[in-house]
């Protein structure tokens, strides 16, 4: 009898090892910007933080704009200000991003990259994520690989993700995470705010991220922290609620290395789409009409996209492209 309650408290405490290890939180997440070498290639640093008392860093690739998690004990950080990094490395596609979006945040709404630079006909499209009781529309995503599956393989898509959308939606997370582990769907996430605040009748000069009090700070990080501990890579890139910004919020936004994105094509609010468009829909079961029209598109274009004449363009690459030299 001894032997077996010896044997049982041991696959407890080891159940219990297993969900501590699954439950992992991430600690003293701030920005934090320094430049690196990492296997060959300059990096910028933006990010670190402590997750199972390791310390981690949340680089960029200077040229192709991707991110990473890396180890610090991995590289040799020079710590330096963004404003330093941003002249040292001018010429990279990714300060040149950050630097244009910088120079033309007067609108209030639309402010970022609106239009990316493909060499043949398609479209970037991005999928909004917004807090939503209802389930992830995965009718998406099946189209997107059934229509894509002999031209493109992993489907590049953009998805716009918030933090409360995160809190209530993890079987769709983990969904959306095997169909990117089996090679379906190559995802960029992009920061769509912890909160997303809304309030209808509002105007919008004092709603979403302009609301009074809004904590810029919070609404960033605390996203990007529960993206990590999701198993989620944040992206360069950020997305206003509701598309709204002014000059004062897109400056905020950028001081912590981010790139804006916009959309010229808002299906659900009668935008058409064109060659090179960023596209935007909802995925969260809350604009069907936008759905509609996406879906009625790929159909449309479906001879198109066998002979690969029309194809869905990764975010990071129609940026980078538009950027180099």
């Amino acid at each position: 009898m001894a032997k077996i309650k010896t044997l049982f408290l041991l696959v407890i405490l080891s159940l219990n090892g297993l969900c501590s290890f699954a439950q992992e939180k991430v600690s003293d997440y701030v920005a934090y910007y320094a430049s690196a070498n990492y296997k060959g290639n300059d990096i910028v640093i933006f990010r670190k933080f402590r997750k199972n008392v390791r310390q981690y860093y949340l680089t960029v690739d200077l040229k192709t704009l991707n991110t990473a998690v890396i180890a610090a004990s991995e590289v040799k950080p020079v710590e330096s200000p963004i404003e330093q990094l941003s002249k040292t490395y001018a010429a990279s596609p990714y300060f040149k991003a950050l630097s244009f979006v910088s120079k033309q945040s007067f609108a209030l709404q639309d402010a970022g990259i609106i239009h990316g630079y493909p060499k043949e006909k398609g479209i970037t499209l991005t999928i909004d994520l917004c807090p939503s009781h209802k389930s992830l529309d995965r009718g998406i995503f099946t189209s997107l690989i059934t229509e894509f599956s002999k031209t493109e393989q992993p489907v590049p898509v953009a998805l716009s993700i918030s933090g409360k959308f995160m809190l209530t939606h993890k079987e769709d997370i983990d969904w959306l995470k095997s169909l990117q582990e089996q090679k379906k769907i190559a995802i960029t996430w992009v920061n769509h705010t912890y909160n997303h605040f809304y309030e209808p009748g509002i105007p919008l000069t004092e709603n979403f991220l302009l609301s009074p009090g809004t904590n810029i700070d919070f609404e960033v990080l605390a996203n990007e922290r529960l993206m990590i501990e999701n198993g989620l890579i944040p992206s360069m890139f950020f997305r206003f609620p509701g598309l709204i910004s002014d000059n004062t919020v897109v400056k905020e936004i950028t001081s912590y290395g981010l790139i804006p994105i916009g959309s010229d094509a808002w299906l659900a609010k009668g935008q058409s789409s064109g060659q090179g468009s960023i596209v935007l829909i909802h995925g969260n079961g809350n604009e069907p009409i936008g759905v509609k029209d996406f879906l009625k598109l790929l159909q449309t274009q479906k001879q198109a996209v066998m002979q690969k004449q029309w194809l869905l363009y990764d975010l990071g690459k129609a940026v980078d492209d538009e950027f180099k030299d």
